[in-house]
């Protein structure tokens, strides 16, 4: 334990010119608790018979230890991996358009809540809400969180201490172990249960009627697939049975495209403006999924019932902050300027030529000297579209242990992510954004040494 005594104290090494720049650079506070921290654990370790280190590597560890305790843990990525929306990479990246707009709200003050024609206190509630009604024909929307939130939200507000009528076939969990009943019943609706888990009928849902529900749900299955020996109404007879008993119809798009993705290739998916054709009186979905947007949760429809859910406590709990409100309504600008494929990244992934890819993928190879190009598939991911593919190209690497270079590659300055696929490391040009090809293959470079 007398080695202990050749351990400098903190205010020595705070005195030193080494400690002077560590202040300068990360502040006083933290330079003092990382001073400590590291004491700490060197005495720690001593005890285990560990030796005292010199004031070197003291040093070293104090700056590895700021570098580590400063740096953001939130980063940007390199998505290689062929996933457009990659749920765990934080799905959609956003439009130049909106990542400006997000900017300049976010650098000054705004008109959140304050009506600048009446100079007088407004709503934030406005805010992309015109947007949404002329895009989708919708009497009145509301923007929160995310699409839990928007779900819960409408259900509190609509059905707490009442029935809500939902297949069998549409009890899903979503990313995270989240459940759509358990989001129904959090919000204090009671699930009524029609049907079996691979069929239900329309007399299922008139049966349900003898409970006096106080709204229908449909939850669209966006992450997976019933096939065989399955039947489900159309969305337009159930809405009819709803109506019919003077019950609200709220439909959870999930994924809330509003373009139609069978002209890319891909099977259809059900997009808002069908929903609200076939009647439907609340429409639910995403804001950073096939809306190519930031995390939002949307609800559109009918006026009276979203005026309802506007005065609900909750709305205040899960609203929307004003770069989310920037950066959705820039983004719906470019659906109502008819571009919407040209700037939203996630529609030019999905729209982009494939020749288009294999000649940048060459490119890549070309660049680094080595490698091959191979066909392979992408997919849309985030719980949309769930089984469908598109055709891509790959370029496909052998290291030594494909294992140890992906990690090499996950802890460079700018962190790749590319997946393995027999054996090799594969990269698809698909998901890396045009701007990014240059740092990738620098990744690549330096991965290899």
């Amino acid at each position: 334990m007398s080695d202990l005594r050749s351990l400098p104290s903190v205010d020595h090494i705070l005195s030193s010119n080494t400690a002077q720049e560590w202040v300068d650079e990360f502040g006083r506070p933290l330079t003092i608790a990382a001073i400590r921290y590291v004491m700490d654990e060197i005495r720690s370790k001593h005890v285990n018979g560990d030796p005292i280190p010199g004031i070197d590597i003291i040093d070293r560890r104090i700056t590895d230890t700021l570098l580590s305790w400063a740096a953001p843990s939130l980063v940007p990525t390199i998505n290689a991996t062929g996933v457009i929306l990659h749920t765990n990479l934080g799905r959609a990246p956003l439009s130049s358009a909106a990542i400006q707009a997000a900017q300049k709200v976010a650098g000054s003050y705004s008109n959140l809540e304050y009506d600048l024609a009446r100079g007088r206190r407004g709503s934030r509630l406005v805010h992309a809400e015109k947007s949404l009604q002329q895009l989708t024909g919708a009497e009145a929307a509301v923007v929160v969180n995310n699409n839990a939130s928007a779900v819960m939200l409408a259900l509190s507000a609509l059905a707490r201490r009442r029935g809500v009528v939902i297949s069998r076939t549409q009890l899903v969990e979503i990313g995270g172990g989240f459940r759509v009943p358990e989001v129904m019943k959090q919000s204090g609706a009671r699930l009524i249960e029609v049907g079996t888990t691979n069929r239900v009928h329309l007399r299922d849902y008139q049966a349900a009627l003898e409970d006096k529900p106080a709204a229908f749900l449909r939850a669209h299955r966006s992450n997976f697939q019933i096939v065989g020996f399955t039947s489900e109404p159309d969305l337009v007879e159930i809405v009819s049975i709803a109506h019919q008993a003077d019950i609200p119809f709220i439909d959870d798009l999930g994924s809330g495209s509003l373009l139609d993705t069978a002209q890319f290739g891909l099977v259809h998916e059900p997009t808002v403006q069908e929903s609200l054709h076939a009647g439907v009186d609340l429409v639910c979905f995403s804001g950073d999924k096939l809306l190519g947007g930031p995390q939002a949760g949307i609800i559109l429809g009918r006026a009276d019932l979203v005026d309802k859910i506007k005065k609900h406590p909750l709305a205040r709990a899960v609203r929307s902050d004003k770069l989310c409100l920037a950066s959705l309504s820039a983004t719906l600008m470019h659906y109502l300027k008819d571009e919407a494929v040209k700037e939203i990244p996630i529609w030019r992934m999905i729209s982009v030529n494939t020749k288009e890819l294999e000649l940048r993928i060459q490119d890549w190879k070309n660049s680094l000297g080595h490698g091959q190009v191979i066909t392979g598939e992408s997919t849309i991911g985030g719980g949309s579209l769930p089984g469908e593919t598109l055709p891509t190209f790959l370029l496909a690497l052998s290291p030594r242990s494909p294992t140890r270079f992906l990690e090499r590659l996950r802890s460079g300055n700018l962190a790749v992510i590319g997946r393995i696929q027999e054996d090799q490391v594969v990269f698809d040009a698909r998901t890396v954004l045009p701007f990014q090809d240059h740092d990738l293959l620098i990744a690549i470079q330096q991965a290899f040494l």
